[in-house]
């Protein structure tokens, strides 16, 4: 693929192989300015930022995906396709599903259910959006190490925001299991499993809707700041 890209305007070498994916992308300028030693920006097509620098002696990225599958589905292959990305760590909120589950838990997505129609990965058969297995087995190891409350299972990407039926249709994926649900993990999976390299989705708990409970500002920033480090922590032992 060549580079710059549609929505990537960075050289070949300014993107480093381990890259850091949350949506916002003021959170992602945020992440890099906090964690990262000497952070520059390589990107700010669409206000999308991303930002190269290091932590604990490794070169990292931090790239602003959007929001839903779409965007993260173009962000995904630019950056395994044009820039060399090995490993992919998208960073997100989500509401959880399971009654056990409480607000600023952590989440690692084993495997993505979907509500979508990705075309662009045509199997005969079901393919199954599914996490590394060595990402995700670092990561679960260091959150236990560390005392965070941490669920490792399946979750739902999903194309809906706001259903006109409420919660009716999240009560059938609660039934098979289904952890929580964000929108884009499905996606990253897929694109990171047609190219053979590494993908997880962390997400922390911000709502439980089936109570009608939400973070406050105060327990957003701290939880976030949890799982930034986690998969900060992760990212410099892929």
């Amino acid at each position: 693929m060549h580079v710059p890209t549609a929505h990537l305007q960075a050289k070949r070498d300014e993107i480093a192989p381990i890259v850091l994916l949350p949506g916002d992308p003021l959170r992602a300028e945020y992440i890099a300015q906090t964690y990262l030693e000497d952070p520059v920006r390589y990107n700010e097509v669409r206000g999308m930022f991303g930002y190269t620098g290091r932590y604990a002696g490794k070169r990292i990225s931090v790239q602003g995906t959007g929001m839903g599958a779409p965007s993260m589905g173009i962000y995904a292959h630019e950056l395994i396709w044009g820039y060399g990305a090995k490993t992919l760590i998208r960073i997100g909120t989500a509401g959880a599903l399971q009654p056990q589950m409480q607000l600023r838990d952590v989440v690692l997505g084993v495997s993505a259910s979907y509500d979508g129609s990705y075309r662009d990965y045509q199997v005969p058969g079901t393919l199954v959006p599914t996490a590394s297995f060595a990402l995700l087995h670092t990561a679960f190891t260091m959150a236990k190490e560390i005392g965070l409350r941490v669920h490792a299972g399946p979750i739902l990407s999903s194309d809906t925001f706001y259903a006109e039926d409420g919660l009716e249709s999240l009560k059938s994926w609660q039934k098979y299991g289904i952890l929580a649900v964000e929108m884009e993990a499905a996606s990253l999976y897929l694109a990171a499993q047609r190219a053979n390299v590494q993908a997880l989705c962390m997400l922390t708990i911000s709502d439980l809707p089936f109570k009608g409970e939400g973070s406050s500002s105060e327990e957003r920033q701290k939880s976030f700041h949890t799982m930034m480090e986690l998969a900060l922590r992760c990212a410099v032992q892929a």
